[in-house]
């Protein structure tokens, strides 16, 4: 089996970090604390990567999170893969240049597919990674919400799967927002599922991990990763604990 990676995961709104409830913007929790010590203490129990979400950009557009990563490669060494709000070309290239291993691109992967893979094409499987985050409807398909999870794409998931992996993604990030925020564990069949449609890509599970045993069941599900957020911000489990799961 390839390496397992646990993904700290730090969401900004306001300078601030926060938490949201199933992608609700009314059902913010925030988190006392400076985000950069937050995030050093992280690299202090292990990390290799973070997961850096900028909320205000993810609604608004424009990333406004690059002095905190230049902060975050400069004083931690951690791999960060970071999105929110990325609607250009130069925004993935100035993401890339501020220091980040990963530019996360979710909405505008879904409203306009051919423009993001033009930018795999351009900088690689290793530097793109495409959210799907999905929400399953009353007849068990799952479509996609974008802009901030506030509209829903006509487009269903199975087709970006399908899309993206032939044209050679490799990491996917895919979060059931019913789950996400809630802990009350992972959706295991969402990852089945992607699974089974694009058995080539590297899956990241997110949203609704409560305990340890959450990120076992992922793992053995067939994930190749999996985002921590309010859990650990929690302290229902430490990250060196997570990290040895």
């Amino acid at each position: 089996m390839s390496k397992f990676t646990v993904y700290p995961a730090i969401d900004i709104r306001d300078g601030r970090v926060v938490r949201l409830a199933q992608g609700d913007y009314q059902r913010e929790t925030r988190y006392e604390g400076d985000p950069l010590t937050a995030i050093q203490a992280y690299a202090a129990q292990g990390a290799e990567w973070l997961h850096l979400v900028d909320l205000d950009a993810a609604r608004a557009g424009g990333y406004t999170l690059a002095p905190l990563l230049q902060a975050i490669t400069a004083s931690t060494g951690l791999k960060v893969q970071t999105g929110g709000g990325v609607r250009s070309r130069d925004d993935v290239a100035r993401i890339l240049q501020a220091g980040a291993q990963r530019v996360v691109i979710g909405s505008l992967a879904v409203r306009d597919s051919k423009r993001v893979l033009q930018w795999l094409a351009e900088f690689g499987p290793e530097h793109i990674t495409v959210a799907l985050d999905a929400r399953q409807d009353a007849s068990g398909v799952w479509r996609l919400p974008v802009h901030g999870w506030t509209e829903t794409a006509a487009e269903i998931l199975d087709q970006k799967l399908r899309q993206f992996a032939d044209a050679g993604l490799s990491h996917l990030l895919s979060t059931d927002i019913q789950r996400d925020g809630m802990l009350t564990g992972p959706n295991l069949d969402l990852y089945g599922h992607i699974q089974a449609h694009a058995p080539t890509l590297r899956v990241q599970a997110s949203g609704g991990v409560e305990k340890l045993a959450d990120i076992a069941a992922a793992r053995a599900e067939g994930c190749a990763g999996i985002v921590l957020g309010r859990a650990l911000l929690e302290g229902r489990f430490s990250l060196a604990e997570a990290l040895a799961c």
